[in-house]
């Protein structure tokens, strides 16, 4: 039998069965997290503390089991109803997924006890028949009210999969419902998800599945839910804080929203460190000008636990609705990164800082739970050790990577990616092989995976996570005039189409000033490049030797200049490592063929799939970089790039 998951079959769900609802105040408190991410275990954060920059650690999943476990120990004694929820976002984010994928997903989220998760676009990372198995496996109510399954037969049958799911409360006792016939009088609470409408668009594993529209979804669910006698709702949903906002104010009845997908650590943490979002628990008017929507969001990567307390008047309106994002810390800091015994504070600070954590309600220390981590360590952290290898450095703060943006950020790791190859290609035993001296470095947005966030790097992450893909680095001439055509094909298309943004170059040994006249046009007003100590105009006439990883040289990401100037002839050099000793491939020519560009070797063809053959030296240049120049990893003074935005 087909299953679909839209709000419309909700219609067909037991309408005229609404039970008599008790008329006395009800109060909700629920506990959420959401873009976890896969990062069970904790991450190390620095913070500001009694007015002092300090490392510590905060979240994982032994910390965030021991909170709920402790939200809960606290609603029972009280005699309150609690639900605990997830914003969506589980999958990805770390080298524990990269090995297992949502297998550990489903056993870790599982052991949380939540009530109900939303999905999120990560969940869609890999395919349909894996999510399935997740689905069906990760005993929490999976929710996406606005999913079509019905022309996407693996996951059709989904028996975990729900546009919303009831829960009664008769007290902190608490009963999931099949349907309200069953609700008796006891307050039911509904639980709803909503996906991004737009994973249609940008999903490429998402297979026959459909994604309906966020609102009128929302809005037909909310009047199902009412005709059937459900006073009390929630949306758990992944669309970024913006899209929550703007969904409260169109759509009447949803007493609550639990999101997800902006990371937003909603409240005011300036003072840790952490900077300043919109408050916790603001409250959105919805359109009948009458009833008002609370929107609450948890952060990321379960560093911090969110609580909102929501009180219903008799008729089912939200007359208070309070609460706060809580950082869950580990109650040990020190000043470095690196946590050395030569870093840890004295007893005196340490219990200072203890004496500041307990008197502030937005961090508190959490003991991890003792079995949890135990299952971790022992099942799966030495596979992760293994694929991960040696620490080869420290990062003390997030660096970040996307594209520029108006307010002048930019990627802080493409730059660092670019230097290392720069840097690499350069040393004597490269150029003892090559027997050239590279005058600058170009890296592609998509040529960098991740962000990286504070704590150890290790060889495993660049590897896997940062520079994936085993690709080889190339050196190649280009004229002063094509350099110039290169840079403004590339800016100008990630610059006026999102689809084209992987496109963006970032430098090393060049420095550019662009000017935009309008989306998707504008003129490099300067063009420079390192000669020495000096910055000197680049000559048009003039040829530079240029590093880049091999895709890019071959024009793909939009490079398209690069595959024209190299359509007849090429000094390029392909690199990469014969059975552990560097070699040199010159190319001869490009072509196109029907599997995309075709590479012409002069000699011996280089083939990465080859026995003995490693194409990665891509990864091999960071790794060197990081190990011998930067080992606490920290963005460059300046990336060469200026973006004057119309």
């Amino acid at each position: 039998m087909k299953k679909i998951l839209v709000a419309g079959a909700l219609a067909l769900a037991l309408s005229g069965c609404a039970s008599q609802q008790p008329e006395a105040p009800f109060t909700l408190t629920l506990a959420h997290i959401n873009d976890t991410h896969s990062h069970f275990d904790p991450s190390d954060v620095p913070l500001t503390l009694d007015g002092r920059r300090v490392y510590t650690r905060l979240g994982g999943f032994p910390r965030l089991l021991s909170q709920a476990n402790s939200l809960r120990e606290q609603a029972t004694l009280a005699d309150q109803p609690l639900l605990f929820v997830h914003g969506g976002g589980a999958w990805q984010g770390s080298g524990y997924f990269q090995l297992n994928q949502g297998a550990m997903n489903a056993d870790l989220l599982g052991r949380l006890g939540l009530d109900a998760m939303v999905l999120g676009d990560p969940e869609f990372a890999l395919d349909n028949r894996r999510l399935a198995v997740f689905i069906d496996s990760v005993g929490v109510p999976v929710l996406a009210a606005n999913l079509n399954t019905e022309r996407e037969p693996v996951l059709q049958g989904a028996a975990n999969l729900y546009p919303y799911v009831l829960y009664a409360f008769d007290g902190n006792d608490k009963e999931r419902l099949a349907s309200m016939e069953d609700a008796g009088r006891d307050p039911v609470v509904a639980v709803f998800g909503l996906v991004p409408e737009a994973l249609g668009e940008l999903g490429a594993n998402t297979g026959g599945l459909r994604f309906e529209h966020e609102v009128e979804t929302a809005q037909r669910t909310v009047d199902a839910l009412r005709a059937q006698g459900v006073k009390h709702i929630v949306a758990l949903t992944h669309l970024g804080l913006e899209r929550d906002q703007r969904l409260a104010s169109r759509v009447n009845g949803i007493d609550l929203i639990v999101g997800g997908r902006s990371e937003s650590l909603l409240g005011d943490f300036a003072s840790l460190g952490l900077g300043k979002q919109p408050p916790y628990a603001q409250q959105v008017t919805n359109p009948d000008g009458r009833a008002k929507t609370c929107v609450v969001q948890a952060g990321h990567f379960g560093q911090a636990m969110g609580r909102v307390s929501v009180t219903f008047s008799r008729d089912g309106r939200v007359t208070r609705c309070e609460g706060g994002n809580t950082l869950l810390a580990d109650g040990e800091f020190y000043r470095d990164v690196r946590r050395a015994d030569s870093h840890r504070l004295s007893a005196a600070e340490q219990q200072r800082l203890n004496e500041v954590v307990a008197a502030d309600p937005r961090i508190t220390v959490v003991a991890e739970d003792a079995e949890l981590r135990r299952h971790i360590d022992e099942q799966y952290q030495p596979a992760l050790n293994a694929a991960y290898g040696t620490v080869i450095g420290h990062v003390p703060a997030t660096l970040s990577h996307g594209l520029p943006e108006r307010d002048g950020s930019q990627s802080e790791l493409a730059p660092l990616v670019a230097a290392s190859q720069l840097y690499w290609v350069n040393t004597p035993e490269v150029r003892a092989v090559t027997g050239r001296r590279a005058d600058l470095a170009l890296v592609a947005a998509s040529a960098v995976g991740t962000a990286l966030e504070p704590g150890e790097l290790k060889q495993g992450k660049v590897r896997q996570e940062l520079l994936p893909g085993a690709t080889p680095l190339s050196l190649v001439s280009v004229t002063g005039r094509d350099l110039a055509g290169l840079l403004l094909e590339t800016i100008n298309g990630a610059l006026a189409d999102d689809l084209r943004a992987a496109a963006f170059p970032y430098t090393a040994g060049l420095r550019y000033q662009f000017d935009e006249t309008r989306k998707g046009a504008g003129f490099l007003r300067t063009l420079e490049v390192r000669q020495g100590a000096q910055w000197v105009r680049v000559d048009p006439n003039a040829s530079y030797t240029v590093v880049m990883n091999a895709d890019q040289a071959s024009g793909k990401d939009g490079w398209h200049t690069l595959y024209q100037t190299q359509q007849v002839l090429t000094d390029r050099i392909d690199l990469a490592r014969v059975n552990g000793r560097l070699t040199a491939f010159p190319v001869a020519r490009l072509s196109k063929g029907q599997d995309g560009t075709q590479v012409h070797y002069i000699n011996q063809p280089l083939n990465c799939g080859a026995g003995g053959v490693r194409c990665d030296t891509e990864v091999e240049a960071f790794i060197d970089y990081v190990q011998e120049r930067r080992p606490l990893l920290s963005p460059l003074a300046d990336t060469g790039i200026t973006l004057n935005r119309w």
